[in-house]
């Protein structure tokens, strides 16, 4: 493992997460999206605590003599890591106190706290704790190291430092007392009645605060403080090229919740000796702990409501109407005239519901093939699937259930389908199936004609409306032969069989990049115009980013729009100075990838599933697929020219990772999303 790889992974991430934060502060985003921000930056951070750093914390662990095998030090890089987070929660804190919380009152918004409510609103509280809180809320008391009590993962909880009421004159010492916030089972804020016109809202974790004297009502209360524990959640899933994976899964998923700590949160307030006894309690280790504020779970602002009538959030872009498939009553009529492509959430992704829809209700249809990575928890598209086989279609589903966070998930809709008489087959082992792939068998005029779906992102209705991705609909028999190769393989672990369309993963995908990199080197050594212009999530596989310098300094240019980690260092002289690369955080989530190559004006240009990265190229079946159509290449192109000329939200990623904005005074201002908008409804395609 080389040590600047890695470290430069763990930087780049937390930068890229940064710049999610930063948005909080941008001044035009409105209020409750820039609340959302914060929500995001929170819920990215906890992901990333309870998988990369439990990670680091085990390799921290391994001997010192170890640590030559790892070509790094796990420790060091730990510490720089709390460093950088350390100092990114000072500014997460001084955006909600002095931007989100003094906007919020001037929109007549209060976030109170026990000691500022009125004898109304401590009335309204009085009846919420007899009627609906004090049933999820009971103190435990500390008293006996010798039990080890656990904290759930991710579970919000109060301590409070107490002593016995003493009414006969004897001496009590000191005890602590734990209340969980039970947040999983009643909502994070409350409406209190209005006062003088204003809104006024409380954390739930506040009204604990203020019912403490009636859940303690034989103490006194001696100061109190918020903490929470983030738990491993990697499965660890030892030899899994053998035995029965899909039980090891199950076995891994029962033991996520019970994980070693990655992380304990505290208030940052709590004096040294009250965080003494909780670490000697809990049997936490120094490098387990992590200032914090008086509120932690701030991805629970995800569900804070807008009380007032006012427009604090994004105006709406209703999703586009594709003309193509209005044309036609029949989806399969439109994709056997020509190919499709929907850029997702600007246009609808009702189209892929209801061309699924079709699939299971069309007597001509007799077979359907497809992948399933993450889907929605109330998915509409496994539901036409069992629909499907209810109509009597013989239909196979390939669901990868080592989708991190979505194992669970994966795994009830997998029974519900299996039960419903679909053919499910479950994940490889040493391999994630990532591609996006449907295929469809129909019988027309006595012969088999088959119809495809291909894209960029996940079967998954809810985050169409906010991830950035593109769908692909086709008939064209030369992509047909390659995806039927591919279900072949999925099916019956087939030897995989080279592609001459599609560049597949683990096998052929690395080396087609390769291959296309190395054509336009000797197309710029041999004087002859070349480019390359790449959008994707991530870049962090070495042998690719050696390519791309080599193509810098073959003269090559290079426009690349990578949304989050980039070990890549642009701009360096005699190594990357053809490279430029940027950044978009905006109001969807840049999720696509496109890969587009000059090839002496003649472009190439693929779509994919699949980022320049190890685990996308090396471990996982992937899938990029060619687009031939001229018009739709044309649209690719400019809306990559869109995103690259972003001078609003676009940053420009260096070698610092300092972040700063793509600015051009020269030029008006150009907002790549709301551009491809507006671009996208001109053209009405």
């Amino acid at each position: 493992m080389n040590i600047s790889n890695y470290y430069n992974r763990e930087i780049s991430w937390l930068s890229f997460n940064y710049r999610v934060l930063q948005e909080a502060k941008d001044k035009s985003v409105p209020l409750f999206e820039r609340i959302k921000f914060l929500a995001i930056y929170s819920s990215n951070l906890d992901e990333y605590y309870r998988v990369r750093v439990a990670s680091l914390r085990t390799l921290s662990n391994l001997k010192r003599s170890e640590y030559k095998k790892l070509s790094f030090n796990p420790e060091v890089l730990l510490n720089q890591i709390n460093y950088i987070v350390t100092n990114q929660q000072i500014e997460f804190g001084n955006i909600f106190k002095n931007e989100i919380i003094p906007l919020l009152n001037k929109s007549n918004i209060f976030i109170l706290d026990e000691k500022r409510i009125n004898k109304h609103q401590k009335k309204f509280l009085d009846n919420y704790f007899e009627e609906v809180l004090k049933n999820y809320c009971a103190p435990t008391f500390l008293v006996n190291k010798k039990i080890n009590l656990f904290l759930n993962n991710d579970a919000l909880y109060i301590v409070v430092k107490i002593k016995k009421k003493n009414y006969d004159g004897r001496k009590h010492k000191f005890k602590y007392a734990l209340i969980e916030i039970p947040s999983s089972h009643l909502p994070r804020f409350i409406f209190l009645p209005k006062y003088r016109g204003r809104h006024n809202i409380i954390f739930l974790d506040d009204i604990i605060r203020y019912c403490l004297p009636k859940l303690l009502p034989n103490y006194d209360l001696y100061g109190l403080y918020s903490i929470k524990l983030t738990r491993d959640a990697e499965l660890y899933i030892d030899d899994e090229f053998t035995g029965n994976l899909l039980e090891k899964i199950k076995s891994g998923l029962s033991k996520r919740e019970t994980g070693v700590p990655s992380r304990f949160l505290y208030d940052e307030n709590m004096p040294d000796d009250f965080l003494q006894f909780i670490t000697d309690y809990f049997r936490l280790e120094k490098n387990d702990l992590v200032k914090g504020g008086r509120y932690h779970n701030f991805k629970d602002f995800f569900t804070l409501q807008n009380p007032t009538k006012r427009s604090m959030v994004y105006s709406p872009h209703p999703p586009l109407p594709s003309k193509f498939f209005s044309l036609d009553k029949s989806f399969f009529n439109s994709i056997r005239k020509k190919d499709i492509l929907l850029h997702y959430p600007y246009q609808s992704y009702n189209y892929v519901l209801n061309f699924l829809n079709e699939a299971a209700i069309d007597k001509k249809v007799k077979e359907i093939k497809i992948t399933l990575y993450r889907v929605a928890t109330d998915s509409s598209v496994v539901k036409s699937l069992i629909k499907a086989v209810q109509n009597g279609k013989k239909v196979t589903v390939f669901v990868e259930v080592k989708a991190r966070f979505d194992e669970e998930l994966n795994l009830f809709w997998a029974k519900e389908m299996e039960e419903a008489g679909v053919n499910v087959l479950y994940s490889f082992p040493g391999l994630k199936v990532h591609a996006k792939l449907c295929l469809i068998k129909r019988i027309e005029n006595r012969k088999i004609k088959f119809y495809a779906y291909l894209a960029t992102g996940n079967f998954n209705e809810k985050s169409s409306k906010i991830y950035s991705d593109f769908g692909f609909f086709t008939s064209d028999e030369r992509l047909i032969k390659d995806i039927r190769k591919i279900f072949r393989f999925l099916s019956n672990h087939e030897k995989h069989q080279t592609t001459k369309h599609l560049l597949t993963a683990p096998h052929y995908l690395r080396s087609g990049f390769e291959a296309l990199i190395e054509n336009e080197i000797t197309n710029a050594k041999n004087g002859l115009p070349s480019s390359i212009k790449i959008k994707i999530n991530n870049l962090e596989d070495k042998k690719m980013i050696r390519k791309l310098y080599k193509a810098s300094k073959a003269g090559v240019k290079i426009d690349m729009i990578v949304r989050g980690i980039c070990c890549l260092k642009p701009g360096i002289i005699n190594l990357s100075e053809n490279i430029k690369v940027y950044s978009i955080v905006d109001r969807y989530l840049e999720h696509s990838r496109i890969y587009i190559f000059h090839n002496g004006g003649d472009e190439k240009i693929y779509l994919a599933s699949a980022d320049l990265m190890k685990r996308n190229l090396s471990r996982r079946i992937e899938v990029a697929f060619p687009i031939y159509n001229k018009s739709l290449k044309e649209m690719l192109k400019k809306l990559f020219d869109i995103q690259v000329k972003d001078n609003v939200k676009s940053r420009i990623i260096n070698e610092f990772q300092d972040n700063q904005y793509k600015r051009d005074d020269t030029h008006s201002k150009i907002r790549s999303q709301y551009e491809t908008y507006k671009y996208l409804k001109e053209m009405n395609v």
